[in-house]
């Protein structure tokens, strides 16, 4: 004898539904795994951004712990400038942000994917969106950096702290260039336009989210450039286009190609500028002869 199917119903989520925003760590029932409704809230977002700042100032301070105490041991205590005089300590310095940046992005794959149960990619939006493509984003990027050079060409200013770090040695400048593409964008996407702009934008909606944003990220390079009010402001509109353009687009992929493409510029200045600059000088030096014949002559 034969019985009817049996009609499958499906599982009514345990949670009432809430009005969007209104919660901060909303039930895992309630999270999409999207980049406007992520898996984390804003708690785990800001406690992961003072986890990358203190990786930041800790993870150096240890890792030439062991070249200080062999080099100046015994010694009067040194102070910033005598330090940043050392050529061998900044360099160390600037390699021990490859480790730093490496904790970071651990930390951040464990509270975005959960310990792997949700995708990175999927989390992050590491996608194109339809009106926003690779070509455009890197347009966009070298439009930046020449607003940005025409800002700083407005305003004179003292050298920087990264300004001595890259004149501190060759090995240095070329490490940090390095870093500025490798690490440095996937990082600060990923932490700020990723993890903080996805929960606040939930929490208090898109465009407080975006001025919030936008501020802690130019505020944390503030002390890095306090001596030049042309990369603050620089740093400023940069941070601004990135959060919008993630606001507009729901996408953290065009926003990591516009920084990494805006570093990489800037990357290739500092690797080719002791050439160029030995090019211009020659040019200088020997203008009568017509550059084309100089450089052949040098060359010869």
């Amino acid at each position: 004898m034969s019985t009817p199917p049996e009609t499958v119903y499906s599982a009514q989520p345990i949670f009432s539904p809430t009005v969007s925003g209104t919660e901060p760590n909303p039930p895992a029932a309630h999270l999409s795994g999207k980049p406007d409704n992520p898996p984390w809230g804003v708690p785990s977002a800001v406690l992961t951004w003072f986890a990358s700042i203190a990786f930041l100032f800790l993870v150096p301070n240890v890792c030439v712990l062991p070249y200080l105490v062999y080099r100046y041991q015994g010694l009067p205590a040194l102070t910033q400038q005598e330090l940043l005089a050392d050529k061998t300590f900044v360099f160390l310095l600037v390699l021990s942000w490859v480790p730093a940046h490496l904790l970071t992005l651990a930390l951040i794959w464990a509270v975005a994917t959960r310990l792997g149960e949700y995708s990175i990619r999927e989390v992050f939006g590491f996608s194109w969106s339809p009106d926003f493509g690779p070509w455009k984003s890197a347009g966009l990027a070298i439009s930046l950096f020449l607003v940005a050079w025409l800002i700083a060409s407005f305003f004179s200013a003292k050298p920087t702290d990264l300004d001595q770090i890259l004149q501190s040695s060759r090995a240095t400048a070329l490490t940090l260039a390095l870093l500025a593409v490798a690490t440095a964008p996937l990082v600060e996407e990923m932490t700020y336009r990723g993890l903080l702009y996805s929960a606040l934008q939930r929490l208090i909606g898109r465009w407080f989210a975006v001025v919030i944003v936008t501020s802690m990220f130019a505020g944390l390079h503030v002390w890095q450039y306090r001596q030049n009010i042309g990369a603050i402001l620089s740093i400023t509109l940069l941070s601004l286009v990135l959060t919008m353009i993630r606001a507009r687009t729901g996408r953290l992929l065009p926003c990591f190609i516009i920084h990494l493409v805006f570093n990489g510029v800037q990357s290739l200045v500092i690797v080719f500028e002791p050439y160029l600059q030995a090019l211009f000088n020659l040019w200088r030096h020997d203008a009568g002869s017509g550059v084309l014949i100089c450089i052949w002559r040098n060359l010869v």
